[in-house]
């Protein structure tokens, strides 16, 4: 698949346990995916779980949440988290959206599984425990943005929609950098003869890279190699992108939904840092 710039690495920050992408390294841009670890939840959700919608106590969660936005210089009203539906559907967010999904699920930006902002503070977040978790940031043009991609939303190319969202806003698709997070391996990803005629659909003329027989009559997906195509198309050149390897489940410090329900959510999160001098 090719490597892009160097891969991705583990980190401390504010006392956390964090991955951090060497293509958003800098001052410009704040980007990082959480472990499971540092947080105050038990049981299932031991201990950084960051889902209000999956069985934890509440306050356990705020808790985690408040030790994550800090993780990245910012307060628990500064992030905003969006429904994630599992569809293609882009929101770009701005100041007038800060603390929107922060505290309670019904607040949570309605019908979408991207955000975008070119706003300084705004913390986006996108929640995952074995879908792609993609962090995307455009220099020039200063917008940053986060999505949440399973395999309907790497098919629907909602990862596509996010460049076309930056693009609109003055971005250029072959300046964005993007970070791809841990999810789960394809050999892990079991899947039926409907995603595979999706992977199909979507890939027509590389659907060997991202699908392959597993001699039971079933396939395996291989989001990762989704994700980077579709960035890719999108018009993103390869020494841009930055792909995580890790997978999700056991032995790794991430949750994971295939492995255990019910199960925490880690997080991508990312902000365009404030003017410190504003």
């Amino acid at each position: 698949m090719g490597p892009g710039r160097s891969m991705p690495a583990l980190d401390r920050r504010v006392g956390l346990e964090v991955l951090t992408w060497p293509v958003l390294d800098g001052p410009a841009v704040n980007a990082v995916v959480t472990t499971r670890a540092g947080g105050v939840s038990s049981g299932p959700y031991d201990s950084l779980n960051l889902g209000l919608h999956v069985g934890d106590d509440p306050e356990h969660v705020l808790v985690n949440r408040r030790r994550v936005a800090a993780a990245v210089g910012l307060e628990l009203s500064d992030l905003v988290f969006c429904s994630q539906p599992h569809g293609r559907a882009v929101a770009v967010v701005d100041p007038s959206h800060r603390g929107r999904g922060s505290q309670a699920l019904d607040d949570a930006i309605p019908g979408v599984d991207a955000l975008v902002t070119g706003s300084p503070g705004v913390g986006l977040v996108v929640l995952v425990a074995d879908c792609v978790p993609l962090v995307l940031y455009e220099p020039v043009a200063n917008l940053v943005a986060c999505v949440h991609a399973g395999w309907r939303g790497t098919v629907g190319r909602v990862a596509h929609a996010a460049v076309d969202a930056m693009a609109a806003l003055g971005a250029s698709p072959e300046l964005i950098r993007a970070g791809i997070g841990p999810a789960v391996r394809a050999d892990r990803y079991q899947v039926g003869e409907d995603v595979a005629d999706a992977a199909r659909a979507c890939f027509p003329d590389r659907v060997d890279e991202v699908i392959r027989p597993d001699g039971s009559g079933r396939w395996r997906f291989d989001l990762f190699a989704a994700s980077r195509r579709v960035l890719l198309e999108a018009g993103l050149v390869p020494e841009n992108l930055s792909l995580c390897t890790s997978g999700t489940g056991p032995g790794t410090p991430f949750f994971s939904h295939r492995t255990a329900s019910p199960c925490g959510r880690f997080a991508a999160i990312a902000t365009l840092p404030r003017d410190p001098s504003t």
